[in-house]
């Protein structure tokens, strides 16, 4: 047994705290983990490596969190940095749920989302999104929804518009070519990539003439 004899909040770091055993530097912890511990309190082998051992979970999860902060992510993506940090897969099954519980790890928001955000600010087609948020790792069942009601065809003309300034000084055969391309490259198909640049050509006769 050893008898705990300090707990110094560390310096550089104020959610973790140094844990001193019979007067000598022993190991870290995070503050959270280390709440319910006192001066004189003894500790065993087993509990320390208990303790240890929720520290290691707690440092796991607060490494979700700031991998979540950044930007919406899905359950796979935090799967993945998680597994990238060798993090167990029980241990990261339990930070997934926890993250879920919190609402703070939502696929289905995340698609919502992902493809609202394409439609607003980079106009694709359904096709390009749906490849795109599987790539994410989001199942079909959030998928579908997100998708449903997209305007296909008022997001080419956007599409088509944007890029339709860059081709104005081209001959129609050779504007029809590259925008055409350009919109299938977006996810757009045939049909819908056809009228979106005949819309354009003509918008860009109407405002030059």
């Amino acid at each position: 047994m050893a008898t705990i004899t300090a707990i110094k909040q560390q310096k550089h770091n104020p959610q973790r705290v140094s844990v001193y055993l019979d007067g000598e530097y022993a190991f870290p912890l995070a503050k959270i983990v280390a709440a319910w511990l006192k001066v004189g309190q003894q500790l065993d082998t087993q509990k320390i490596h208990a303790l240890q051992n929720e520290d290691e979970a707690e440092k796991a999860f607060q490494r979700a969190l700031r991998f979540i902060s950044y930007r919406p992510r899905s359950q796979a993506e935090v799967q993945r940095k998680l597994a990238e940090h060798r993090v167990p897969a029980e241990l990261a099954a339990n930070i997934i749920a926890r993250l879920q519980e919190g609402g703070l790890l939502d696929d289905a928001d995340f698609a919502q989302r992902w493809a609202a955000d394409r439609a607003e600010l980079h106009p694709r087609g359904a096709r390009l999104i749906r490849m795109e948020l599987r790539q994410k790792g989001i199942a079909e069942e959030h998928i579908a929804p997100a998708l449903d009601g997209l305007d296909e065809a008022g997001l080419a003309r956007a599409a088509a518009s944007r890029k339709a300034r860059q081709l104005a000084r081209l001959d129609w055969p050779e504007f029809r070519t590259k925008l055409f391309a350009h919109l299938g490259r977006r996810g757009f198909d045939y049909e819908t990539a056809a009228e979106a640049c005949q819309a354009a050509w003509q918008e860009l006769q109407e405002t030059t003439n």
